[in-house]
């Protein structure tokens, strides 16, 4: 079985994070969901929301794809939590080349500490290339629609949270 891991703070999940979920379970039997706790980011929703909000989303692909998809908080170093769920592969989601940059310097980090661990890119479909979190909360926090960023449940818990 090959199992996929694809880290990230999904404070929210986007369309963007959906869009690379849903190409990743192309490449894997199991994808899991890494869910970072990362304390300095502040993080506008809680580990269990934002764990809740992927479980909700990702049924729906799971269900499409017929891949095997699991959400993981973890708080450790990334290749740590790789090898704690078994996983061959990390899935990085890129929409520009400032990405790329810092996500080139992760791979070497990564692979001098376990070369067995492969990092896989995947480019964003065109239409959400843009979309960052940090813009969507920005957006809705100053009265934007963000409908074309996330989902309606979404988009419903982050007014219901800025309310």
């Amino acid at each position: 079985m090959r199992i996929g891991l694809y880290p990230g703070t999904f404070d929210p999940i986007t369309l963007g994070h959906s869009d690379i979920i849903r190409r990743g379970c192309s490449l894997v039997d199991r994808l899991v969901i890494g869910v970072a706790i990362n304390r300095d980011k502040g993080p506008l929703f809680s580990l269990e929301e934002r764990t809740a909000m992927i479980e909700e989303e990702c049924a729906k692909i799971s269900t499409e794809t017929g891949c095997e998809i699991i959400v993981h908080p973890f708080e450790n170093l990334l290749i740590h939590c790789a090898r704690d769920v078994g996983a061959s592969v990390i899935i990085r989601g890129l929409r520009a080349v400032a990405d790329f940059e810092y996500e080139y310097q992760m791979v070497g980090m990564n692979r001098a500490m376990d070369n067995s661990v492969e990092t896989v890119f995947l480019m964003a479909e065109a239409q959400h290339q843009a979309i960052a979190s940090k813009l969507v909360k920005e957006i809705a926090r100053l009265g934007g629609d963000v409908s074309k960023f996330v989902t309606p449940s979404v988009k419903a818990a982050l007014l219901e949270r800025l309310a």
